[in-house]
């Protein structure tokens, strides 16, 4: 029994392919590959054309062998082990702190609807190297991973707002212990617009900006256009900045920031997030794409 709990009822058990288990595992296509022919580790179905699929058990397999190896044991030992000997080693490593097994911790933490596992890794990382270097480097490759999941099925609504919850709780508890700056003039101010509700990425630019000792002026989820517009001419903000993951009309992406870019009189406008990064080309000229959360913060400074 490995940690197949979270998803074990669910009606339709996903199929992956092997550059979905790359980016959920972090192991290369070419070492799953050597691991199932040499080792046998997992077995894979394969389609009609010859493709690898895999499944929930072998995804969970995978993770399990992953977090045990980056502990020192060599794939030779591991593949000698019984599923039950696997299950018994991973259970004793969830206990120990280490940077190296967190991704592995917060995808089965996922799997399980396990809040204790999930708050004790992402404390146990922002202790070792600070909220926004575990944002970078950890939190958002995660997401992206959730992303993978959630296309090809494995995890329901439920939970990924469990675990969206979970983070989002954790950035308005550090932006909470931040000063408020005293200097209220020229504010940056943050926004959803109307169609997008995932605010994980714009609360922490939040926290990013005001730890630099900007004022910033949150204005959170699915803001009214009518309502971005009064807050901008009663509080004459140095900049907007926003965040789009919900897939729009590319048109329409294309005329709001057009619009906006006109009526907010030519002010910057930091826009990030997967909608942004792939539909650069068509709003170019009208925002400035959130690249680097420092390089924005520090051009924010000037």
């Amino acid at each position: 029994m490995y940690f197949l709990l979270a998803f074990g009822n669910q009606n339709k058990m996903a199929e992956y392919k092997i550059k979905d288990l790359e980016t959920l595992t972090g192991i290369k296509a070419h070492t799953i590959r050597i691991w199932e022919k040499r080792y046998g580790l997992i077995s894979p179905e394969r389609t009609e054309t010859l493709i690898r699929t895999y499944s929930d058990e072998e995804l969970t397999m995978l993770l399990n062998i992953a977090m045990l190896n980056k502990h020192g044991l060599k794939i030779s030992k591991i593949a000698k082990m019984n599923p039950e000997q696997i299950s018994s080693k991973v259970w004793d490593l969830m206990g120990e702190p280490s940077v190296d097994s967190c991704t592995e911790k917060f995808i089965l933490a996922l799997l399980d609807l396990n809040e204790a596992l999930f708050k004790d890794t992402l404390q146990f990382l922002i202790d070792e190297k600070g909220l926004e270097a575990t944002f970078r480097e950890n939190l958002i490759p995660f997401l992206d991973r959730i992303g993978v999941m959630w296309l090809v099925g494995t995890i329901n609504t439920a939970q990924e707002h469990f675990i969206s919850n979970l983070i989002r709780q954790k950035i308005i508890s550090a932006i909470d212990k931040l000063e408020v700056p005293t200097a209220k003039e020229n504010p940056v101010m943050l926004f959803l617009p109307e169609h997008e509700w995932h605010e994980i990425s714009l609360l922490f630019y939040h926290y990013s900006i005001r730890r630099s000792g900007l004022y910033t002026m949150y204005l959170g989820q699915s803001l009214p256009y009518d309502a971005l517009l009064e807050c901008i001419e009663r509080f004459k903000p140095k900049a907007i900045v926003t965040s789009w993951l919900t897939a729009v009309d590319n048109n329409y992406m294309k005329n709001f920031f057009k619009q906006l870019y006109k009526d907010a009189n030519e002010l910057p406008i930091y826009a990030g997030g997967y909608q942004i990064n792939s539909n650069r080309e068509l709003i170019a000229e009208f925002i400035c794409e959130i690249s680097s959360i420092e390089e924005m913060v520090q051009t924010l400074n000037k």
